[in-house]
């Protein structure tokens, strides 16, 4: 599997509601910008021990953060080693813009 999906493919796993979709960008970058990609809860990456427990394991989660880049990386890392099937967006945030413009 890999790491990565594109905006398309979330677009894709939103539609046919196969994937836990979570905003997992720094708080300051949450506050400044609340607005979320559709179906998407914010999870503060700071605390992802204590969030993941909450998060389903039957179907795939997709992790997001402004550009795709050490935020999603962590986090996803963290969520592997805890059993969950997780990729996050390329590009992040930004990218997902771009695409529905």
């Amino acid at each position: 599997m890999n790491a990565t999906i594109t905006p398309q493919e979330l677009q894709d796993m939103l539609a046919a509601n196969t994937a836990t979709v979570c905003d997992v960008r720094r708080r300051a970058d949450y506050e400044a910008d609340p607005r979320t990609i559709p179906g998407a809860a914010w999870h503060d990456p700071e605390q992802v021990d204590e969030w993941a427990a909450q998060l389903p394991k039957d179907k795939p989660v997709a992790i997001y953060c402004v550009r795709g880049g050490s935020v999603s990386k962590s986090v996803q890392a963290a969520l592997g080693q805890k059993g969950f099937d997780v990729q996050y967006v390329e590009g992040g945030l930004a990218a997902w813009d771009e695409a529905h413009k």
